[in-house]
């Protein structure tokens, strides 16, 4: 059926997609899936912009007899966003805080407010909104309502549900109403109206007082004390407002209906008190899950804040994930799970008392073998490790992968035991392994089977697991949905969860609220088979991608983005901080996540073999536009799919199709271009130095007008070190590194090599002098090996063949160099790092291992600098006593491949020097990413979400940025001169 979209398009200010052009086409593959196992591509995307937007949409779905999907992060687990309709994202547009009321502690925001971000705001007023998923720092309150939201903190905060004080949206009728708290006289007002709104009032008052189905509704919901409940539409909640004489509020019956009743626009949300500060957390090691859910009994007895699960399947993929195994350190042997217990207390006094109280009787009942206390920054750190357990579990080999299917069933804690105990024989009767973790102290674990989807029989089994499941659930009187909700998952079964009445009563639910079906349509009621638009096609041969990189570790490189499960890990934004993904930061756009980019090169890549020459290259070019290959995905997605290397090599691929771009081969290129340039650097510079000329000639090869070039130095360093070498003398001579001369220690302790990167050697050569200058004058000799430049260059424009020529040759060449004695060091991190990263899956199989080792022998600077200072071998002494501030950002592959606590404790040598770092992520330069017009003013965007402003506030203090292309863009952004710390350590020199 064909939709008259072309008229929509030109009525309202959003963005809607819907043609056959490649970005339509694009966006609606980008939004096909969400984090659950389904898949089905929207007929339409839309981005409204204003209330006026959402109205013409309504509008539209009638008279067109079309579904709308409301949409806001997409991180739902039970497909509640996916399906052939009109997806409407308020994700980017609806992002505004409206109004705060610090005294009667409430909220007004739009629902694309993200959870995380919103507490950010209110933390200056010591208030927060409590429901904290998972998610949270990617959340948003639409999707948290839609699926009644809970979190780690439920057992004190509540959920979503009994924090939300009243709902603004549109019924199906496009007719604006406000749900909230009405006293019985404003109900009979309401029931009075002659519209849909009072037709609402009516029926939902005429359903609640009929004895029959009051007596379903008691009988059919889990028992009371199940804390977590939602299955179906919340009618238990609505009854227990008529029944107890309260005050009515049918926004508690929107909560957790997961977009089907209405289409919300605003809500009013109820605000807590911030907790002490206080927090502490035991951290209890068992043998057994069994024995850590009868821990969890006596844990609730304490009257804790938090008590969660991580088993040990989650714990081992913590040890190979970049930022997670920085959080294992409280992890003291193999524990089969760790139940990790919170406390607050206004004295930390009070706080050890509890916890300790807690340790006690855990130790007297033989609960347990070991019980670390966690104390404050140490518990985020924890929390962390916990939060990442559905991305970490996407690094299971194999195509048996975790589903989410019976992860979100909640029982009376007392049950619990009894219950998982059960479950276990179930999934051990059908051969399955399985991960468990989270929710404890509301009965609420997340079960996460291993099962094949890309097999019919696997398909089958996910199915047979739930209906197990199910019966399970019933014994217990408890919830089938607990915080993530029905979908399309878990709908079919909710008829014998909850009964065949109240089964009935939600179908008069929805109609009442939505006879024509316009509002997310398949969901809770008339759901599709749960086993029904999955992900992957049953029995499908896999065909042998050939590859430039080695992607053995990840099985292929169609297998490492299968890894994505989602999660939307990349959503975050620069409130919450980290590396990736900056362009989503900068655009808010989906389409430029790096979920997005994994879906996109999986569609790609599953269906290769039946592609036409140059099918779907376009779409797949058009969503990894803006990846400006940070490697904020490598460390910071838990399930670590690292688009950088992926992007590397589908343009490879792409350009043995299609040719090589003129300015991909200009920037690749770059050592040739520098190297003929420094032969005359004076014409070079007189061309980029002048203002006219430099314009013209970034216009001549597709670079921005106004981005400003680096210069060349008068000499290159490699010459300029080999012609001082044979200067040198056995006896003290003087050195002259840029403007300052330096006495050299000739007693030197011992060698270190120098990578002379191709930034470094053409561009930065007075930083290379100074390095040299730097480390001589404290005693070492610093050597420059035979090598060939880094390849980064190719690597960034994805001539990968290109760059496995020069790994293959930098690895022949240092191999028998390089020792665990005399390690190689770099200045530029994207450079030298390659060598630690790259280098390893480039080269063929018979030169792994010296690749191996020569990237354990590879270091920044910073890192070696600061091993040397711990060894004792660098002090204060050598340096001066004057005090000097510091700011320092630190480059992305520095961030996620190393850590620029290095470089923090390389600047604060000095005795007087203070050092903080800006909270920033990418700068926006990303090599040639900045230069480059049509992502010049993206780059920008990037730099201004926290650099800019950082650099700016703090017109007196020294900048350091350890990165070519930070400082660049430091200068272009705010005109300050960043300094590499290399510089500012051998200014500090006595």
């Amino acid at each position: 059926m064909s939709f008259p979209f072309d008229d929509l398009a030109e009525k309202i200010e959003g963005e809607l997609y819907f043609a056959g052009t490649e970005r339509d086409n694009a966006m609606r593959m980008v939004y096909s899936t969400d984090a659950s196992v389904y898949q089905e591509k929207p007929i339409a995307v839309s981005l409204p912009k204003t209330v006026e937007d959402i109205q013409l949409l309504i509008q539209f779905a009638n008279d067109h007899a079309l579904t709308i999907i409301p949409r806001a992060a997409g991180t739902s687990l039970a497909g509640q966003v996916v399906g052939n309709g009109m997806v409407v994202d308020i994700s980017k547009y609806f992002t505004a805080v409206l109004e705060i009321n610090q005294d009667e502690k409430w909220v007004r925001v739009q629902p694309g407010v993200i959870r995380d971000d919103l507490n950010a705001m209110l933390k200056p007023t010591g208030l927060m909104f409590g429901p904290e998923t998972s998610t949270s720092n990617r959340a948003m309150i639409g999707g948290m309502i839609g699926n009644n939201s809970s979190g780690l903190h439920s057992i004190i905060w509540g959920d979503t549900r009994a924090n939300l004080l009243e709902v603004k949206a549109f019924l199906s009728d496009g007719s604006e109403v406000v749900f909230k708290d009405l006293t019985k006289e404003e109900y009979q007002d309401k029931c009075k109206l002659q519209s849909l709104e009072g037709e609402v009032y009516r029926s939902i008052e005429n359903m609640m007082q009929d004895d029959e189905k009051q007596q379903a509704i008691r009988e059919g919901f889990p028992k009371a004390s199940v804390k977590r409940r939602n299955t179906g539409y919340a009618l238990d909640s609505i009854l227990s407002m008529f029944t107890s004489g309260s005050s009515f509020n049918i926004s508690k019956l929107i909560a957790g209906s997961e977009g089907t009743l209405c289409f919300i626009t605003e809500a009013k949300l109820r605000l807590l008190d911030l907790p002490p500060t206080e927090k502490g957390v035991v951290a209890l090691h068992t043998n057994t899950i069994n024995e850590a859910l009868r821990a969890n009994l006596v844990a609730l007895k304490h009257d804790c804040r938090a008590s969660e699960l991580v088993d040990d399947i989650i714990l081992e993929y913590t040890k190979t994930n970049i930022d997670q195994s920085k959080n294992r350190f409280f992890v003291e042997g193999e524990p089969r799970a760790i139940l990790m217990v919170e406390f607050f207390d206004t004295t930390k006094q009070g706080l050890l008392a509890k916890a300790n109280a807690l340790i006690k009787e855990l130790q007297q009942e033989g609960l347990g073998y070991a019980w670390p206390l966690l104390l404050g920054n140490d518990t985020l750190r924890a929390w962390d490790l916990r939060k990442a357990g559905l991305g970490l579990l996407r690094n299971e080999p194999g195509d048996a992968q975790p589903v989410n299917l019976i992860e979100d069933c909640a029982v009376d804690v007392e049950d619990l035991p009894n219950y998982i105990a059960e479950v276990e024989a179930l999934l051990q009767k059908h051969q399955v392994k399985y991960s468990m973790y989270a929710h404890a102290g509301a009965g609420e674990i997340h079960v996460e089977p291993m099962v094949n989807l890309k097999t019919t029989a696997g398909k089958h089994l996910f199915r047979t697991i739930l209906e197990e499941t199910a019966i399970i659930v019933k014994k217990y009187n408890g919830s089938l949905s607990g915080e993530h909700g029905d979908g399309r998952l878990r709908g079919e079964f909710i008829s014998f969860i909850m009964g065949e009445k109240n089964f009935a009563l939600f179908h008069e639910i929805k109609q009442l609220f939505d006879r024509k079906g316009i509002f997310n349509r398949g969901k809770i009621v008339e759901t599709p088979k749960m086993n029904d638009f999955l992900r992957h096609e049953q029995d499908k041969p896999r065909k042998h991608i050939e590859t430039t990189f080695s992607f053995t570790a990840q099985e292929s490189i169609l297998h490492l983005a299968e890894k994505c499960s989602g999660s939307g890990d990349c959503r975050k934004t620069q409130v919450t901080g980290g590396v990736m993904c900056p362009s989503y930061m900068a655009t808010r756009s989906e389409r430029d996540t790096t979920r997005a980019r994994a879906n996109m090169l999986r569609h790609f890549y599953t269906n290769i073999e039946t592609h036409k020459p140059g099918e779907l290259y376009a779409e797949v070019l058009d969503v990894l536009d803006l990846c400006i290959s940070c490697k904020g995905c490598k460390s910071e997605c838990p399930s670590s799919v690292d688009i950088t290397k992926m992007k590397a090599e589908f343009l490879q691929q792409y350009y043995d199709h299609k040719g090589v771009p003129t300015r991909s081969k200009l920037v690749a290129n770059f050592s040739k271009q520098m190297k003929l340039a420094s032969v005359a650097p004076w014409a070079y510079n007189s061309v980029f130095g002048t203002a006219a000329l430099r314009r013209l000639a970034n216009k001549s090869v597709g670079f921005h007008p106004d981005r400003t070039m680096p210069l060349l130095g008068k000499t290159t360093l490699l010459k300029w070190w080999e012609r001082r070498s044979k200067k040198m003398t056995d006896g003290s001579s003087k050195i002259s590194a840029g403007k300052n001369s330096v006495q050299v220690n000739n007693a030197r302790s011992s060698k270190v090599y120098l990578f002379c990167d191709e930034f470094t050697n053409y561009n930065d050569v007075e930083i290379g002098q100074k390095l040299i200058g730097l480390l001589e004058v404290l005693g070492y000799e610093v050597i420059i090996p035979k090598h060939v430049e880094s390849g980064r260059t190719y690597l960034s424009k994805g001539l990968v063949r290109e760059a496995k020529k020069i790994a293959v040759a930098n690895v022949n060449l240092l191999k028998d160099v390089v020792t665990d004695d005399i390690p190689i060091i770099g200045i530029e991190p994207s450079a030298i790092l390659t060598l630690r990263d790259e280098y390893i899956d480039l080269v063929p199989e018979d030169q792994k291992e010296q690749a191996k080792y020569l990237a354990k022998n590879t270091f920044l600077f910073d890192e070696w600098f600061a091993r040397e200072m711990l060894r004792g071998n660098i002090t204060k002494d050598s340096f001066t006593a004057e005090a000097k501030q510091m700011l320092l950002h630190g480059h992305c592959h520095q961030k996620v491949l190393s850590s620029t606590q290095y470089t923090l404790k390389c600047l604060s040598l000095p005795e007087n020097y203070t050092v903080s770092e800006i909270p920033s992520g990418c700068c926006g330069m990303a090599g040639s990413f900045g230069y480059e017009e049509e992502h010049y003013d993206v780059s920008m965007k990037i730099g201004e979400l926290v650099l800019f402003p950082a650099v700016r506030n703090q017109p007196q203090t020294v900048i350091a940025a350890t990165g070519t292309s930070c400082r660049h863009q430091i200068k272009d952004g705010t005109g300050r001169i960043a300094k590499h710390p290399i510089e500012i350590l051998y200014e500090a020199l006595k």
